[in-house]
């Protein structure tokens, strides 16, 4: 759920959940934070986050951490064509990550038949190892494995 925050007829933003007026440095932290924030009009009770977070890249170009300016020349040509390459992209990246991890890993019941299939192998070499021991000689010599 969105951080909910009300912008006043003088571009001042209120959070209600704190009670307090809060600046674009800080909207921009609480993003960077992974927070959800919706901007609402005290007056009108219109949507007007994008114009707030269009501020908050406006002011961090200010201080020289804007975005690079090629993707903003995109951003402005393609409009939302250029976030739905963008998401497109990120989301092809991920797909071919999965893809390249999911041959080693498998399905997971996959993986627990192998893993069963690898215990009955180690209890089957225990067992082998136990009856060597038991055929050793006992006459006192030492054993000819490793403990």
């Amino acid at each position: 759920m969105p951080r909910i925050v009300k912008r006043y007829g003088s571009r001042k933003l209120y959070d209600p959940t704190e009670r307090r007026y809060v600046g674009l440095g800080e909207l921009a932290a609480w993003i960077r934070a992974g927070q959800q924030v919706r901007v609402i009009d005290n007056r009108t009770g219109e949507d007007v986050t994008s114009a707030v977070l269009t501020q908050v890249i406006s002011d961090e170009g200010r201080r020289g951490t804007a975005l690079s300016v090629p993707f903003l020349h995109d951003l402005i040509r393609a409009g939302e064509e250029a976030l739905k390459g963008a998401r497109d992209e990120a989301s092809a990246f991920v797909t071919r990550s999965f893809d390249r991890i999911r041959p080693v890993a498998g399905p997971l019941g996959e993986v627990r038949a192998e893993m069963e299939r690898l215990r009955e192998r180690l209890e089957a070499l225990e067992a082998s190892l136990r009856d060597l021991d038991e055929e050793a000689p006992t006459n006192g010599a030492a054993s000819r494995r490793p403990r």
